[in-house]
């Protein structure tokens, strides 16, 4: 039975806690974290919160949900802004929801939703001049954004609807942390910033409503896309479907998790891959004798294994989902340490993802870590990029998917490189892991 040590971490500001040193530099200071223990006190603003830093212990928090709900101040602002969906549940909500949801993930829909993916990416790329320099995370949000909705929505959404919904969710997410932290008689006042959150999803869900409501107004469901799915998904268990407004939570928690989290992963692979370019020729060469200098396509994902670990070891290093919340539903312990109900547990992959008793050289950009026997060596609960038990994110091989169909076809035309002007810093406070500005240059290959 393992040992586990306990401490807290130092640096906290009266009133704000640990919030500096998390706005300031959050990969730092969640990477440090395991040198005051494998369970780590910090501060929340005044509230006190505890950290698993240790594998065993992270993998625990996740896969009892029952003890450790999706609670706390991180899902209270969650449900607020993107509604109760399967994402953000409480557990008496989630065995139903995911049940419910699962059909549209399934592998046939999923080589369905592929052929978007493939038209998006091969438009994009075609759109780029022989050396073009491009802001990665806009352009890469852009491309999610405009293949999620395609694979929401297979009735014509117009390219003024998929601009207001970029807007909105920019508006309404880049803050997200502001306002989790912000006591609620400030966020209620009418300060310009909260005005503009508040105005931004109040248009995103009216947004979604009109087009849910358009869907079952014109008998669109049938079409073979997500949404359709969803309308047509009944209860095995006699629950029944989902409802219109269960459908709308949905819908937004798809196109959050299936655009930042697809655009901060694909922003930092070709930031490292422009840095590493010995392991950019290797994905070139992969890219080469799969593809051929074509777009990839669905029945390429399972020949293109290098690009697949790129995206894995991507996710080690710049986990999106940073920092989430749980809270003890019931009096329980936790390394020893006694937590009452209601305590607030910090979920940071960064913190196990990045130390040294779980990784070999974990700071290093080693896409080979991923292979069948070296991944076998690592210890249980080392890697939680996508969650772990009832709760891992249902969506991990769509996104997978996308980011190696995406990665694949710029590697087959392109060549990254790093430009000046790149600040790599996390944009702080934002409710995904994304480097603030990062221009690349990507150069048109010549003849293979």
């Amino acid at each position: 039975m393992s040992t586990f040590t306990t401490g807290t971490a130092p640096g906290a500001l009266p009133g704000l806690g640990h919030m500096w040193p998390l706005l300031r530099d959050p990969t730092a200071f969640l990477a440090s974290l395991p040198a005051h223990g494998d369970l780590v006190e910090i501060r929340l603003g005044r509230e006190r919160a505890y950290v698993p830093c240790h594998p065993e212990l992270l993998r625990h928090v996740l896969t009892d949900d029952r003890t450790f709900d999706k609670g706390g101040a991180y899902y209270d602002r969650a449900r607020a802004m993107a509604g109760n969906g399967v994402a953000t549940c409480p557990h008496r909500d989630h065995r139903r929801q995911r049940r419910l949801i699962q059909p549209a993930f399934h592998h046939d829909q999923l080589k369905a939703y592929a052929a978007v993916m493939e038209h998006e990416t091969a438009a994009l790329t075609a759109s780029w001049g022989d050396s073009e320099v491009v802001d990665a995370y806009p352009v890469l949000y852009a491309l999610a954004l405009r293949t999620v909705t395609r694979t929401l929505f297979a009735a014509h959404v117009d390219e003024a609807v998929v601009e207001e919904i970029r807007q909105s969710f920019e508006t309404a997410f880049s803050g997200f942390f502001r306002q989790m932290f912000m006591p609620p008689a400030v966020r209620r006042l009418p300060l310009p910033s909260n005005v503009r959150h508040r105005r931004a999803l109040r248009h995103l869900h009216e947004t979604v409503e009109g087009i849910v409501t358009a869907y079952r107004r014109d008998g669109a469901a049938g079409q073979g896309d997500l949404l359709s799915v969803l309308f047509s998904s009944q209860d095995t268990e006699g629950g029944g479907g989902l409802t219109d407004a269960e459908i709308q939570d949905q819908v937004v928690t798809v196109l959050a998790a299936g655009t930042e989290t697809v655009a901060a992963t694909l922003t930092w692979a070709l930031q490292l891959l422009s840095d590493h370019p010995e392991q950019q020729r290797r994905l070139q060469a992969e890219a080469d004798a799969v593809l051929g200098g074509r777009p990839a396509r669905w029945d390429d994902i399972a020949r293109l294994p290098f690009a697949a670990r790129v995206v894995n070891e991507t996710v080690r290093l710049h986990p999106p989902g940073w920092l989430f919340t749980r809270v003890t539903s019931a009096e329980t312990e936790l390394a020893g340490r006694r937590l009452p109900p209601d305590t607030t547990v910090v979920i940071a992959p960064t913190t196990v993802h990045r130390r040294t008793g779980a990784y070999a050289r974990p700071l290093e950009f080693d896409p080979d870590r991923w292979l069948a026997d070296r991944a076998a060596t690592l210890p249980r609960g080392a890697f939680l990029g996508f969650g772990a038990g009832a709760r891992k994110c249902i969506g991990d091989d769509y996104g997978v998917a996308e980011c190696v169909l995406v990665l694949a076809t710029i590697a087959a035309g392109r060549t990254v490189h790093s430009v000046p002007g790149a600040d790599t810093r996390p944009v702080p406070l934002a409710a995904f892991h994304r480097p603030r500005r990062l221009p690349l240059r990507l150069d048109r290959r010549g003849p293979r």
